[in-house]
């Protein structure tokens, strides 16, 4: 029954607040500024980068060749039936990111993941055109005038050029990049590829100019994943109530008022630096991506007025209780900074810090043994794989021809794959049938016991292979035999067993 009280609608989704992240200084802005270069420096000059691999290969060091069925990195080529070991680096950079998650928290969301780098960038744009800030808060309440039009017209086209160049540079991993590159400028390109870098602008301009935040808090799985890769010992950004609280906006007053008070000045410093628009002081949330520029912006103010810093620092779980534990007096159950000091104004030795020895507890260790373990037998498998291998396929109708002279053949679809840039001449023979010749299709001469078989480079060569055995070598059913394959130049060898049919 209606108590004749009007409600309001309980909303399910509460819009975007927008956030202007003020620009911070520091030891990890500094950090997420070095972190930045490099990343985006990897992603734009990797497609560039050269690597010879002899006249039959491309000459991109990295390259995923989609037409032709290649992966090269570097050194490296991966076939198609080679995909576990892609999968496998996928699998190590899974176990990397719970290692690194159950050390420092999401140090992955808060330094590289390309949500990050790529908002980062947006925000240098956005404070180069509009200011900091205060600016920016002050330019979107102004009204429309010819120097606010100029201003967003220049930020907004500055995003536009960062986010073509984005898909431009994803497309060039797919394709030589000098080639694809006169091609899209001259509209030779095909219709996919203007169509990729047309996706990948829309949401690089979306997700880094407008969405931001927004992405992390609502699109990605991660911060809900993450808290089962963290422990008590893991080490995330902690605002420390025990030295903080209560708060004051002056000291100096309420030291002359006899106040407790703690270090924490009620500023909001470490507010406006935050991409979030979260407060740490409410404790570890959701949203944070533990960037740490609330780090170095109360670290800042604790300069100014002559307090030690680490506030806001990286601390455990464990640490931070035992210190709240400290700092609790036992018959208030209030917090009390001073009990935290001694007469000196120093922490007292009870205080926990920051220990480099919680990286070696046995979740940690555990997670990089296996991730080391899958890189050696990845590393392993790679220096002792094939790089020729021969498959054979024997005839099912009819299995065996009866010949005139009373001799048996047996048909078989042979393939040899070639897996280097460079011609391979292979030494094809059979073994363990007795008195057995064959014939090859487009190789000339008389029936013999093998067969000198020319090969492409990175290529598969399909051959049409008779085997004949004379009347007084046959056994009856079938007789197990191999087809030996040998590159006499490098001494590499494969062999595929299977069977010569003949009347029962």
């Amino acid at each position: 029954m209606s108590d004749g009280i009007a409600k309001e609608p309980i909303q399910l989704y509460e819009a975007r607040k927008k956030i202007h992240p003020k620009r911070a200084t520091g030891s990890f802005r500094r950090f997420k500024w070095i972190v930045m270069a490099i990343t985006l420096a990897i992603y734009y000059i990797t497609p560039w980068l050269r690597w010879d691999r002899g006249e039959y290969a491309p000459d991109q060091a990295v390259l995923i060749d989609i037409a032709n069925r290649r992966f090269y990195a570097f050194f490296i080529e991966i076939w198609p039936q080679e995909f576990y070991f892609v999968a496998g680096m996928l699998v190590m950079a899974g176990i990397g990111l719970f290692l690194v998650t159950s050390v420092v928290g999401r140090a992955w969301c808060g330094y590289t993941c390309p949500q990050t780098v790529w908002t980062d960038l947006f925000l240098v744009v956005e404070r180069y055109f509009e200011g900091d800030r205060n600016a920016r808060i002050k330019l979107d309440k102004d009204p429309w005038s010819f120097d606010k039009l100029r201003k967003r017209v220049l930020k907004h086209t500055t995003w536009l050029i960062i986010a073509v160049a984005t898909g431009g540079a994803w497309i060039f991993y797919f394709a030589d990049a000098p080639t694809l590159l006169r091609d899209l400028v001259t509209g030779q390109a095909h219709y996919v590829a203007y169509a990729t870098v047309a996706v990948l602008t829309t949401t690089t301009y979306v997700f880094g100019g407008h969405m931001r935040e927004q992405v992390c808090n609502y699109m990605c799985p991660w911060p809900r994943i993450q808290a089962a890769m963290l422990d008590e010992d893991s080490l995330v950004v902690t605002y420390n109530d025990w030295r903080g609280e209560p708060r004051t906006h002056g000291t100096k007053k309420a030291e002359a008022r006899g106040e407790a008070h703690g270090d924490c000045i009620d500023c909001n410093a470490c507010v406006v630096v935050c991409p979030a628009g979260i407060d740490i002081r409410d404790g570890q949330q959701m949203e944070c991506i533990t960037c740490a520029l609330c780090i170095d912006a109360c670290d800042d103010i604790m300069g100014k007025i002559g307090r030690p810093t680490g506030l806001i620092s990286y601390s455990t779980l464990n640490d931070y209780n035992a210190n709240m534990a400290l700092a609790t007096d036992p018959e208030s159950a209030t917090l009390n900074p001073d009990l935290m000091r001694d007469k000196d104004g120093k922490f007292i030795a009870a205080v926990k810090h920051f220990d480099w020895r919680i990286f070696l507890r046995p979740r940690t260790l555990l997670y990089f043994f296996i991730w080391v373990s899958l890189g050696l037998a990845l590393l392993f498998a790679l220096s002792q794989r094939d790089r020729m291998t021969i498959s054979i396929q024997h005839d099912r109708n009819p299995v065996f021809v009866t010949l005139k002279d009373g001799s048996i053949r047996n048909g078989y679809n042979v393939k040899i794959l070639n897996m280097i840039p460079e011609k391979r001449l292979i030494h094809l023979s059979v073994e363990g049938l007795e008195g057995a010749v064959m014939t090859v299709s487009d190789i000339e001469g008389a029936p013999a016991s093998f067969a000198t078989v020319p090969v492409d480079p990175d290529q598969v060569r399909s051959l049409r292979v008779f085997v004949r055995q004379s009347p007084e070598n046959i056994k009856s059913g079938q007789t197990p035999f191999s087809f030996i394959a040998t590159d006499q130049q490098s001494n590499e060898v494969d062999t595929y067993s299977t069977v010569f049919d003949a009347p029962e």
